[in-house]
């Protein structure tokens, strides 16, 4: 008898015959249900294959969970791990029945061994992996034992089994016949992902490795991990990237991919000796996260007409500045993809490749191999370029060749570490760049920080009271500038974990090297002065730009206040 599922395939053109006889082959030497050969094979994503098997086995199918709540029954008798290692996860119960979320049908002995903890009726429904493993972790989260339970009889003289299987890119969500410290060390990293973290912090303190997640700027303490198995937790991060996982005593930096279903994530693991143990810290860059366009990261009307202008010179030097973890990446970015054209050849060089644009050139940094943002510089000099965009400009040697690139006729872009934009132009006086050509090549300077969004599922309006007063006079803000005489703020829901913002956007300082700028250059006059002046010609400063977002409803004043200071007046 024709499997139904094959026949839907078929009829819809999923799959090619070809492909077919190939699954059908292998599903019978392996064993492996018909789902899995075909996800393995990488010949159909889950989300068709899905819905293929909702229409073949006349099984409903959910695309997404995130509103759906798992009874307490399912909750206290079914362990974590088994949820896990098999994607089950309870929807709802009624007349003696659980309806059931799977992402393989086709795997019966789960479902029965379910039935029987459970002692009821099951009906299955279909749903992806992902919201699976984000329903199993939100519904067991408060559960006491989930380390416990996740850990399992782990035996910590076993540190050998955790290199087994190690592949160049691991799927996170493939924890079957894993050991439990991978178990346990995969769910960090799903979890961080699902909540929009930029990094997992594991801190050890002298009962406990805890666990933080930074989301949004801000680190949130998550799980706390038994201090007997530390040590196998640290070796399993330290093998993912490839660290020496004997040396204790010595910092350590290294690099792992890991793969959620489809997505590609690179990690970024710093290891430092602390006297409690070893304190890891992973980056994690999403390679699949979608690029900004100049409407979204924050600029408001004004700074986006002259952002506009200025990446549309033919020569000069853009210069975004500010501190590690700023959006200055993502404010370039966002710049070349209004540039991308056939027309024009744009090149850069990076460290890390952050974002993978089409139809545009990008050089990863590698300073072991001696690719360093110098000479790759001059290389790409020899490549005919139109548009550059140099990742950090960290030295004198970096700075000249971006400013002998400006003055031959190139448009570059580069960041540098400066606390604002009229301290841009006196770095580079100070790393030995004659005056002449910073004011002749730089042709703007943009200053940035990231402050938390209000979030939009939980805005309400409120007066403000003694604090909030005092916190608008310290923007310069008159409470009759707010609208209806009150401020925004978020009151705190499931989706902002309480917190009441939601993602971040910029505010920005923008500043054009015009002629009196240039003057000041010339004249190495200190940033102070240059920033007085401007100021005084209608210069908008990072703490103005929040004030106007603060009027507008999209932040706060404790968070314009949180990663600002006060002008200089």
């Amino acid at each position: 008898m024709q499997n139904p599922v094959i026949e839907t395939l078929r009829e819809q053109k999923l799959l090619t015959d070809e492909q077919i006889e190939q699954a059908v082959e292998a599903e019978r030497e392996t064993g492996w249900p018909l789902d899995k050969v075909l996800l393995s094979k990488g010949f159909i994503s889950e989300h068709d294959l899905l819905k293929a098997m909702a229409i073949g086995l006349a099984i409903p199918y959910e695309e997404q969970l995130a509103n759906t709540s798992v009874p307490d029954s399912f909750i206290n008798k079914v362990p974590v791990q088994f949820a896990r290692n098999y994607y089950l996860i309870g929807l709802e119960q009624s007349n003696g029945t659980m309806r059931v979320a799977t992402s393989s049908p086709f795997d019966a002995y789960p479902m029965d061994d379910l039935a029987s903890m459970l002692q009821m009726e099951l009906e299955p429904i279909l749903a992806p992996r992902t919201e699976i493993t984000s329903l199993i972790n939100k519904a067991y989260k408060n559960k006491a034992d989930i380390v416990e339970e996740s850990v399992g009889d782990f035996d910590d003289s076993d540190l050998e089994s955790l290199a087994e299987g190690l592949g160049d890119s691991e799927d996170i969500l493939d924890v079957a016949n894993k050991a439990p410290i991978i178990k346990l060390v995969n769910m960090f990293f799903f979890q961080a992902l699902k909540m929009r973290a930029s990094d997992i912090h594991l801190q050890p303190f002298e009962d406990r490795l805890q666990v933080r997640y930074r989301i949004d700027g801000i680190l949130y303490d998550m799980e706390a991990i038994p201090k007997k198995i530390q040590d196998a937790v640290t070796s399993r991060m330290k093998v993912m990237g490839k660290l020496d996982i004997a040396e204790r005593r010595l910092p350590q930096d290294g690099r792992a991919s890991l793969r959620l279903g489809d997505a590609e994530v690179d990690v970024r693991i710093s290891s430092v000796p602390t006297n409690y143990g070893e304190r890891l810290v992973m980056r994690l860059l999403d390679k699949s996260a979608r690029l900004y366009e100049l409407e979204e990261i924050g600029l408001l009307e004004g700074n986006l007409e002259m952002i506009e202008k200025f990446i549309h010179y033919n020569h000069g030097i853009i210069f975004v500045s500010g501190p590690t973890g700023s959006g200055k990446t993502t404010t370039l970015y966002s710049s070349l993809t209004r540039l991308n054209s056939t027309k024009l050849n744009v090149m850069t060089i990076e460290d890390p490749i952050e974002y993978h644009l089409s139809a545009i050139s990008q050089i990863q940094v590698n300073e072991k191999k001696g690719l360093t943002f110098a000479s790759g510089l001059r290389s790409l000099l020899r490549q005919d370029p139109d548009i550059m965009m140099v990742g950090e400009v960290r030295d004198t040697e970096t700075a000249r060749i971006a400013i002998q690139a400006a003055q031959t006729g190139h448009l570059v872009f580069s960041t540098i570490h400066t606390n604002d934009a009229a301290t841009v132009v006196t770095r580079l006086l100070d790393i030995g760049i004659e005056p002449y050509l910073v004011a002749s090549s730089v042709i703007v300077c943009i200053a940035q920080r990231l402050v938390r969004r209000i979030c939009r599922d939980c805005t309400e309006q409120h007066d403000p009271d003694k604090d909030d007063l005092w916190r608008l006079s310290q923007l310069r803000l008159d409470p009759k500038d707010l609208k209806d005489g009150k401020l925004v703020r978020g009151k705190g829901c499931g989706n902002c974990f309480g917190s009441g913002y939601m993602e971040r956007l910029g505010i920005y300082e923008i500043m054009p090297i015009d002629d009196e700028v240039r003057e000041h250059i010339v004249e190495r006059h200190s940033a102070s002065k240059i920033k007085r002046d401007a100021i005084a010609g209608g210069f908008q400063t990072l703490r103005m730009d929040g004030a106007r977002k603060v009027l507008l409803g999209m932040t706060t004043p404790d968070e314009i206040l949180r990663v600002t200071q006060l002008d200089v007046m």
